[in-house]
């Protein structure tokens, strides 16, 4: 039964997020040009929050567990399991006040997705090209510079590709050590993503509605002494259980 109501709800799901992208194609657009960083960033979060508010269309509920704790100003590598596409709305607009960029594939800034490849063209996003090693560490030491300059944070997906059944794949050490080699002194915070891949059990077509999907921000790491390996490990080993065992 819920997958055949997919079939009718999914079309509303994907109409109305493809109109939160045309239309703020040129809203950011518009913003950048006339406000700068802060105004296209703005432009960001707003799309974001339109859609977070698609997944109500699949009778889907969005739970965010944030953590009112964590200081601002201060650099923050937020380090998350990674079930779907749709895990990124939640986590641009419910933490908007911590400037936090992504590392992405650069297939999706030549994509010319609305909104999308805009945004990671020019809203300070790691645009890495996988076959390029050498571009990849100079796209990701470019975003620790941003973030110690500018007190930006970064979120970054170790396990590289999304999980389609829930149970998480093993941390990379690499875009995580980067960004420690110039910020030594950032905030290491697990984010347990729960749900999201049930979403698309099914594939794109149809979405599976009436899904429960949590996102938990968890403490900051204790990291003294430790080096980049071990704070993977850490970090992992800390969502797993969140993840796995819930």
């Amino acid at each position: 039964m819920r997958k055949f109501l997919g079939y009718f709800l999914t079309p509303i799901f994907y109409t109305c997020f493809t109109l939160a992208l045309l239309l703020f194609h040129p809203i950011q657009w518009l913003c950048l040009k006339i406000g700068g960083y802060n105004a296209h960033k703005k432009s960001v979060d707003i799309l974001n929050f339109f859609l977070v508010g698609c997944n109500y269309t699949l009778f889907n509920t969005v739970t965010f567990k944030d953590n009112k704790n964590l200081p601002t100003g201060q650099p923050i590598i937020f380090v998350a399991n990674h079930q779907s596409t749709f895990d990124i709305p939640p986590l641009i607009y419910f933490l908007r006040r911590f400037h936090g960029k992504f590392i992405s594939k650069v297939e999706l800034v030549h994509a010319n997705i609305p909104s999308i490849s805009f945004n990671l063209k020019h809203g300070g996003a790691a645009n890495i090209d996988r076959k390029d090693p050498k571009q990849s560490i100079a796209e990701i030491l470019n975003l620790a510079n941003n973030m110690k300059q500018k007190r930006w944070s970064a979120f970054i997906f170790p396990e590289g590709t999304r999980s389609r059944t829930g149970k998480m794949k093993t941390f990379s050490v690499g875009g995580i050590a980067t960004l420690l080699k110039k910020n030594p002194d950032a905030l290491i915070v697990p984010i347990a993503i729960n749900g999201s891949y049930l979403m698309v059990k099914y594939g794109p077509f149809p979405l599976r509605p009436f899904t429960p999907l949590s996102w938990e921000v968890l403490e900051p790491l204790e990291t003294a002494g430790l080096n980049a390996e071990e704070i993977v490990k850490l970090a992992e080993d800390t969502i797993r259980v969140r993840v796995e065992h819930d």
